[in-house]
């Protein structure tokens, strides 16, 4: 059975989706942007604080499915610039210590309300 995951404390949707859903032990994050759900404020200052925001909107959605980062396999990295993928990376590795997921990471031409980064992801509980 299909479950939807909405939580005050990750963005609320800017379109007809779902925060996330969880069907049996998979729970599928939507893509997240760099959005302050507490302001509901861009965090575009810098790339590094945009992805701090995004992974932060992404932890909030795993604790609610009494998940955590160890139980993500599988994200999907959006950048409006490929030339930010460094800095990227750096703050990602700080989520992602040991054992980190299957990922890709892809440059688009333009992302919701025109932020620079939106990661999808995938967990599991197991």
């Amino acid at each position: 059975m299909k479950k939807v995951i909405q939580i005050p404390y990750a963005p609320k949707p800017i379109g007809p989706y779902s925060q996330a859903i969880l069907i049996q032990n998979t729970l599928y994050i939507s893509g997240q942007i760099p959005i302050n759900p507490k302001t509901g404020n861009l965090v575009n200052n810098t790339i590094q604080e945009s992805t701090h925001q995004v992974m932060k909107n992404i932890l909030a959605l795993l604790k609610e499915a009494n998940m955590k980062i160890n139980n993500i396999v599988k994200c999907s990295i959006f950048l409006k610039n490929m030339e930010t993928f460094s800095e990227v990376n750096k703050v990602y590795s700080e989520y992602f210590k040991e054992l980190p997921p299957a990922r890709e990471t892809i440059e688009v031409s333009k992302l919701p309300l025109d932020v620079d980064i939106e990661i999808s992801c995938i967990a599991i509980l197991h």
